[in-house]
């Protein structure tokens, strides 16, 4: 299976962040899975990547040109891919990915795992879109799901389809069972 991470180009405050990095490169390793991500050797991207290949796991990065010109690409990945934009670096982790899973991390971080989550609901993502909440990090966008849920902007069943959870266990038993999300279905406004 391919996992594509989205993550942090930054290490972030807490080690804890970096630790959940390590664990989850050497959980994708040990499992004979292989890393889909940003190519880059910074932050946790760069820590995830480093696990993943200590361990003798594969790792396929993606990487726009700017990137590369400073100096920003891993220098050992099993795979690098150079692409044009930040757009086809996007486009090429989904379409590489099996499934999709955010480490901590900033705007581009949730912009990432928000995109493969809107794209099930609309029928263009089947694969399984989970959030690794280390300590909390994704806590308070859990809550604003379930306000989407509350307020009519997210149906409990497609709710039920995204992933928090900082337990391996739980992330593959979610991965093994997970089903798409029925296509969005749109009702007409009617005026009188």
């Amino acid at each position: 299976m391919h996992i594509a991470i989205y993550c942090g180009a930054s290490l972030g405050i807490d080690p804890a962040y970096q630790e959940a990095a390590k664990r989850v490169g050497k959980w994708i390793a040990e499992k004979r899975n292989t890393l889909v991500y940003g190519g880059g050797k910074a932050g946790l991207m760069g820590v995830v990547a480093d696990e993943v290949l200590a361990n003798q796991g594969e790792v396929i990065g993606v990487i726009p040109e700017f990137l590369v010109e400073r100096e920003l690409s891993h220098p050992h990945l099993t795979t690098l891919e150079i692409v044009d934009s930040m757009t086809v670096r996007k486009n090429k982790m989904i379409a590489l990915g099996d499934c999709y899973i955010a480490l901590p991390g900033g705007p581009g971080t949730l912009e990432e795992i928000t995109e493969v989550v809107s794209w099930a609901r609309v029928g263009q993502n089947n694969n399984p879109c989970i959030l690794f909440n280390q300590n909390g990090y994704y806590d308070s966008l859990a809550r604003f799901y379930d306000d989407m849920v509350e307020n009519g902007f997210l149906s409990k069943q497609d709710r039920e389809r995204i992933l928090f959870s900082d337990s391996l266990e739980e992330i593959e038993a979610f991965i093994s069972n997970y089903t798409p999300p029925g296509v969005r279905q749109y009702t007409e406004n009617v005026s009188s």
